[in-house]
Protein backbone atom coordinates (compact mmCIF):
# COMPACT_ATOMS: atom_id res chain seq x y z
CA UNK A 1 0.00 0.00 0.00
CA UNK A 2 1.30 3.64 -0.85
CA UNK A 3 1.99 5.73 1.79
CA UNK A 4 0.54 9.32 2.75
CA UNK A 5 2.90 11.53 1.80
CA UNK A 6 1.66 14.16 4.46
CA UNK A 7 -0.62 14.43 7.72
CA UNK A 8 -4.34 14.87 7.52
CA UNK A 9 -5.50 17.84 6.57
CA UNK A 10 -6.90 20.26 9.42
CA UNK A 11 -7.68 24.12 9.34
CA UNK A 12 -4.64 26.39 9.88
CA UNK A 13 -4.78 27.43 13.47
CA UNK A 14 -4.59 30.86 12.76
CA UNK A 15 -7.35 30.78 9.66
CA UNK A 16 -8.56 33.83 8.06
CA UNK A 17 -12.24 33.69 8.39
CA UNK A 18 -13.30 35.84 5.16
CA UNK A 19 -10.38 33.92 3.20
CA UNK A 20 -11.93 30.74 3.81
CA UNK A 21 -15.53 32.47 3.05
CA UNK A 22 -14.40 33.84 -0.34
CA UNK A 23 -12.82 30.33 -1.45
CA UNK A 24 -15.50 28.42 0.20
CA UNK A 25 -17.82 30.71 -2.73
CA UNK A 26 -15.37 30.51 -5.09
CA UNK A 27 -15.47 26.48 -5.37
CA UNK A 28 -19.49 26.44 -4.61
CA UNK A 29 -19.69 29.23 -7.80
CA UNK A 30 -16.86 26.29 -9.88
CA UNK A 31 -18.98 23.10 -8.82
CA UNK A 32 -22.21 23.97 -8.34
CA UNK A 33 -23.18 27.10 -10.54
CA UNK A 34 -25.11 29.98 -9.92
CA UNK A 35 -25.12 31.60 -6.29
CA UNK A 36 -26.96 34.67 -4.87
CA UNK A 37 -26.48 36.30 -2.29
CA UNK A 38 -29.07 34.93 -0.04
CA UNK A 39 -27.70 31.70 -0.61
CA UNK A 40 -24.32 32.57 0.07
CA UNK A 41 -25.24 33.88 3.15
CA UNK A 42 -27.35 31.10 4.18
CA UNK A 43 -24.66 28.63 3.22
CA UNK A 44 -21.83 30.25 5.65
CA UNK A 45 -23.66 31.31 8.25
CA UNK A 46 -23.49 35.11 7.90
CA UNK A 47 -24.87 38.16 7.12
CA UNK A 48 -25.84 39.08 3.50
CA UNK A 49 -23.98 42.12 3.55
CA UNK A 50 -21.05 39.67 4.41
CA UNK A 51 -21.80 37.89 1.44
CA UNK A 52 -22.59 40.59 -0.75
CA UNK A 53 -18.77 42.57 -0.12
CA UNK A 54 -17.03 38.87 -0.65
CA UNK A 55 -18.98 38.00 -3.60
CA UNK A 56 -17.82 41.96 -4.85
CA UNK A 57 -14.38 40.81 -4.26
CA UNK A 58 -14.76 37.47 -6.18
CA UNK A 59 -16.09 39.59 -8.97
CA UNK A 60 -13.15 42.49 -8.55
CA UNK A 61 -10.90 39.81 -9.18
CA UNK A 62 -12.55 37.80 -12.35
CA UNK A 63 -13.50 34.48 -9.96
CA UNK A 64 -16.88 35.56 -10.39
CA UNK A 65 -19.42 37.51 -12.50
CA UNK A 66 -22.91 38.83 -11.49
CA UNK A 67 -25.74 38.64 -14.83
CA UNK A 68 -28.33 40.31 -15.27
CA UNK A 69 -31.02 38.55 -12.77
CA UNK A 70 -28.63 39.63 -10.04
CA UNK A 71 -27.01 35.89 -9.78
CA UNK A 72 -23.39 35.42 -9.42
CA UNK A 73 -21.45 32.69 -11.69
CA UNK A 74 -18.12 31.00 -11.62
CA UNK A 75 -15.81 34.10 -13.80
CA UNK A 76 -12.75 33.66 -16.34
CA UNK A 77 -10.03 32.32 -13.52
CA UNK A 78 -12.69 29.41 -12.49
CA UNK A 79 -14.17 28.36 -16.15
CA UNK A 80 -11.99 25.29 -16.05
CA UNK A 81 -14.41 22.49 -14.69
CA UNK A 82 -14.22 19.41 -16.80
CA UNK A 83 -17.73 18.77 -15.24
CA UNK A 84 -20.69 20.79 -15.92
CA UNK A 85 -21.97 23.15 -12.69
CA UNK A 86 -25.19 21.62 -13.65
CA UNK A 87 -24.05 17.91 -13.29
CA UNK A 88 -21.92 18.36 -9.98
CA UNK A 89 -24.96 20.28 -8.55
CA UNK A 90 -27.73 17.68 -9.45
CA UNK A 91 -25.68 14.96 -7.49
CA UNK A 92 -25.11 16.95 -4.58
CA UNK A 93 -28.39 17.64 -4.57
CA UNK A 94 -29.11 13.76 -4.49
CA UNK A 95 -26.41 13.48 -2.19
CA UNK A 96 -26.75 15.64 0.74
CA UNK A 97 -29.84 13.64 2.58
CA UNK A 98 -28.28 10.29 2.26
CA UNK A 99 -25.06 11.35 3.30
CA UNK A 100 -26.68 13.39 6.40
CA UNK A 101 -28.05 10.39 7.42
CA UNK A 102 -24.74 8.32 6.72
CA UNK A 103 -23.08 10.40 9.47
CA UNK A 104 -25.96 10.03 11.83
CA UNK A 105 -25.45 6.38 11.16
CA UNK A 106 -21.67 6.08 11.49
CA UNK A 107 -20.67 8.91 13.43
CA UNK A 108 -18.20 9.78 10.71
CA UNK A 109 -17.35 12.54 7.83
CA UNK A 110 -18.64 11.84 4.79
CA UNK A 111 -17.92 12.97 1.21
CA UNK A 112 -18.93 12.75 -2.03
CA UNK A 113 -16.24 13.02 -5.12
CA UNK A 114 -15.66 12.76 -8.79
CA UNK A 115 -13.19 11.78 -11.22
CA UNK A 116 -12.15 14.18 -13.71
CA UNK A 117 -8.86 12.56 -15.56
CA UNK A 118 -6.47 11.09 -13.36
CA UNK A 119 -7.75 13.08 -10.54
CA UNK A 120 -10.71 13.48 -7.80
CA UNK A 121 -12.92 16.44 -6.92
CA UNK A 122 -14.54 16.12 -3.66
CA UNK A 123 -17.95 18.21 -4.65
CA UNK A 124 -19.72 17.17 -1.22
CA UNK A 125 -18.66 16.98 2.65
CA UNK A 126 -20.88 16.46 5.33
CA UNK A 127 -18.87 16.35 8.82
CA UNK A 128 -19.64 14.82 11.45
CA UNK A 129 -19.77 16.38 15.09
CA UNK A 130 -17.09 14.44 17.00
CA UNK A 131 -14.19 16.47 18.49
CA UNK A 132 -11.58 14.45 16.60
CA UNK A 133 -12.91 14.30 13.19
CA UNK A 134 -12.05 14.26 9.49
CA UNK A 135 -12.79 17.76 8.34
CA UNK A 136 -14.66 18.95 5.28
CA UNK A 137 -12.81 18.18 1.96
CA UNK A 138 -15.45 19.67 -0.18
CA UNK A 139 -13.84 21.41 -3.20
CA UNK A 140 -10.11 19.97 -2.58
CA UNK A 141 -8.68 17.97 -5.72
CA UNK A 142 -6.25 14.77 -5.21
CA UNK A 143 -4.88 12.43 -7.77
CA UNK A 144 -6.91 9.46 -8.35
CA UNK A 145 -5.04 7.01 -7.34
CA UNK A 146 -4.10 7.98 -3.78
CA UNK A 147 -7.89 8.47 -2.21
CA UNK A 148 -11.04 5.99 -1.82
CA UNK A 149 -13.13 8.00 -4.40
CA UNK A 150 -10.54 7.56 -7.04
CA UNK A 151 -9.70 4.03 -6.86
CA UNK A 152 -13.71 2.97 -7.16
CA UNK A 153 -14.02 5.14 -10.31
CA UNK A 154 -10.65 3.86 -11.65
CA UNK A 155 -11.88 0.42 -10.91
CA UNK A 156 -15.19 1.14 -13.06
CA UNK A 157 -12.76 0.93 -16.34
CA UNK A 158 -10.98 -1.91 -17.75
CA UNK A 159 -7.44 -2.09 -17.36
CA UNK A 160 -6.53 -0.92 -20.78
CA UNK A 161 -8.28 2.43 -20.18
CA UNK A 162 -6.58 2.98 -17.03
CA UNK A 163 -3.30 2.54 -18.87
CA UNK A 164 -4.74 4.83 -21.52
CA UNK A 165 -5.41 7.54 -19.24
CA UNK A 166 -2.42 7.18 -17.22
CA UNK A 167 -0.41 7.51 -20.86
CA UNK A 168 -2.49 10.39 -22.05
CA UNK A 169 -1.75 12.36 -18.97
CA UNK A 170 2.24 13.44 -19.07
CA UNK A 171 2.32 14.36 -15.29
CA UNK A 172 4.83 16.61 -16.48
CA UNK A 173 3.93 19.55 -13.65
CA UNK A 174 3.36 17.05 -10.99
CA UNK A 175 5.64 14.25 -11.22
CA UNK A 176 5.14 13.47 -7.62
CA UNK A 177 1.26 12.10 -9.01
CA UNK A 178 2.71 9.91 -11.07
CA UNK A 179 1.50 6.06 -9.54
CA UNK A 180 3.14 2.45 -10.09
CA UNK A 181 0.84 1.36 -12.54
CA UNK A 182 1.32 -2.39 -11.90
CA UNK A 183 0.58 -1.73 -8.01
CA UNK A 184 -2.44 0.09 -8.69
CA UNK A 185 -3.82 -2.01 -11.02
CA UNK A 186 -3.39 -5.07 -8.11
CA UNK A 187 -4.85 -2.45 -6.44
CA UNK A 188 -8.11 -1.82 -8.82
CA UNK A 189 -8.57 -5.57 -9.36
CA UNK A 190 -9.43 -5.76 -5.26
CA UNK A 191 -12.11 -2.92 -5.70
CA UNK A 192 -13.62 -4.68 -8.84
CA UNK A 193 -13.28 -7.97 -6.57
CA UNK A 194 -15.21 -6.70 -3.48
CA UNK A 195 -16.68 -2.96 -4.68
CA UNK A 196 -15.19 -1.14 -2.16
CA UNK A 197 -11.75 0.18 -1.51
CA UNK A 198 -10.28 0.95 1.96
CA UNK A 199 -7.58 3.87 2.47
CA UNK A 200 -5.81 3.67 5.35
CA UNK A 201 -3.28 6.78 5.56
CA UNK A 202 -2.37 6.15 1.46
CA UNK A 203 -3.48 9.52 0.90
CA UNK A 204 -2.84 11.49 4.07
CA UNK A 205 -1.26 10.38 7.51
CA UNK A 206 -3.89 9.54 10.51
CA UNK A 207 -6.70 8.85 8.27
CA UNK A 208 -8.76 5.84 7.14
CA UNK A 209 -11.62 5.96 4.35
CA UNK A 210 -13.69 3.56 3.21
CA UNK A 211 -15.81 4.04 -0.19
CA UNK A 212 -18.17 2.43 -2.98
CA UNK A 213 -19.32 3.91 -6.18
CA UNK A 214 -22.53 5.93 -6.86
CA UNK A 215 -24.33 4.57 -9.85
CA UNK A 216 -27.15 6.31 -11.58
CA UNK A 217 -30.60 4.70 -13.53
CA UNK A 218 -28.53 2.64 -16.07
CA UNK A 219 -26.15 1.06 -13.64
CA UNK A 220 -23.05 3.55 -14.95
CA UNK A 221 -20.62 4.96 -11.77
CA UNK A 222 -20.96 8.65 -11.30
CA UNK A 223 -19.94 9.46 -8.24
CA UNK A 224 -17.95 7.67 -5.31
CA UNK A 225 -19.44 7.87 -1.79
CA UNK A 226 -17.03 7.41 1.39
CA UNK A 227 -16.81 7.67 5.03
CA UNK A 228 -13.92 9.26 6.37
CA UNK A 229 -12.63 8.49 10.30
CA UNK A 230 -8.93 9.33 11.95
CA UNK A 231 -7.54 5.90 12.25
CA UNK A 232 -7.28 5.50 15.60
CA UNK A 233 -11.04 4.88 15.05
CA UNK A 234 -10.29 2.80 12.00
CA UNK A 235 -11.53 -1.34 12.65
CA UNK A 236 -11.67 -4.35 10.89
CA UNK A 237 -14.49 -5.50 12.18
CA UNK A 238 -16.21 -2.45 11.80
CA UNK A 239 -15.56 -2.55 7.60
CA UNK A 240 -19.20 -4.59 7.35
CA UNK A 241 -21.16 -2.28 9.10
CA UNK A 242 -19.56 0.95 7.02
CA UNK A 243 -20.45 -0.84 4.22
CA UNK A 244 -23.51 -1.59 4.46
CA UNK A 245 -24.56 2.08 5.43
CA UNK A 246 -22.49 3.12 2.82
CA UNK A 247 -24.97 0.57 0.24
CA UNK A 248 -28.16 2.42 1.95
CA UNK A 249 -26.85 6.08 0.88
CA UNK A 250 -25.69 5.05 -2.39
CA UNK A 251 -28.77 3.30 -3.46
CA UNK A 252 -30.78 6.43 -1.82
CA UNK A 253 -28.71 8.78 -4.05
CA UNK A 254 -29.42 6.60 -7.30
CA UNK A 255 -33.13 6.80 -6.48
CA UNK A 256 -32.87 10.52 -6.28
CA UNK A 257 -30.83 10.92 -9.29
Amino acid sequence: MARASGPMKQPPAYAVTSVDHALRLAVVLQVEGPLTVSAAAQRLGVARSTAHRLLQTLVYRDFAVQGEDRAYRAGPVLELSARSPSDAARLRAAALEPMRVLVDTLGETCNLSVRIGTTVRFVASVECDQALRVGSREGMVFPAHTVTGGLVLLAALSPDRVDALYAHDRFADRPADVPDLRRLHADLRAVRRTGIAVNLERSERGLAAIGRAVVDAYGEPVAAISASMPTVRYRKERVSAVVAALGVAADAMTTRL
